[in-house]
């Protein structure tokens, strides 16, 4: 599975990077305005540091508006992936802009005719958002599951990237399943190392270490 970033703040990609973690980034509108950043500095400066896609959203909900957006963004960098909500509009944007060769990922899907009907647009990535289904009562890994199969059907290229994540159970279940990517907010995807027995094994073996009088040197 491939960890994406969900974040637009460039301290915090930075870190995680230089770790090795992070195959590409995510933002949007919220992240942005987050940031404090202007759109088009804090993106350029985002896509320098890492060598994967960047998802950058456009603004506009109708169609002209998003592909004079689009072109505005995609000029940025090479590694710039065009964000674009799941609507009639979104899906022929995602359409125009695929058929330029340019990468896409449809926003804001919450069922699988969403899904469904990105992947036939030729959508880059589509992304199911969990968690916001999660909240409403309804179980967001199901939805993962149902695109999994649909995409597995068909033989779609368009990869299921895991989005709205709020929990390390989040990240192994869509691991589980086989979303392709997981947009992970910084703070849950340093959770994924932390566990109980790890720190008490290790404090255990710290104490034995110091019995022994020994140093490696």
């Amino acid at each position: 599975m491939k960890f994406f970033v969900d974040t637009a703040i460039i301290e915090e990609i930075s870190e995680l990077n230089n770790l090795g973690l992070v195959d590409g980034v995510t933002t949007n509108p919220s992240l942005i305005l987050k940031s404090g950043r202007d759109i088009i500095e804090v993106t350029k400066e985002i896509c320098a540091l890492v060598d994967g896609p960047v998802s950058a959203e456009v603004t506009a909900t109708d169609f002209d508006g998003m592909m004079k957006q689009a072109q505005i963004l995609a000029k940025v960098a090479d590694n710039i992936c065009i964000k674009l909500p799941m609507t009639f509009d979104g899906l022929r944007a995602c359409k125009t802009l695929a058929g330029k060769g340019l990468k896409t990922n449809m926003t804001l899907c919450f069922s699988a005719t969403q899904a469904l009907l990105a992947a036939k647009a030729g959508a880059t990535y589509v992304s199911p958002f969990i968690g916001r289904l999660d909240d409403i009562g309804l179980n967001g890994m199901d939805l993962i599951g149902e695109i999994r199969t649909i995409f597995d059907n068909y033989d779609f290229k368009t990869q299921i990237l895991a989005a709205s994540i709020r929990t390390v159970n989040h990240v192994k279940e869509a691991a589980l399943i086989g979303a392709d990517v997981a947009t992970i907010p910084p703070s849950i995807l340093k959770l994924l190392i932390k566990h109980p027995l790890t720190d008490k094994g290790l404090e255990i073996f710290m104490n034995d270490w110091k019995k022994t009088g020994q140093t490696i040197a």
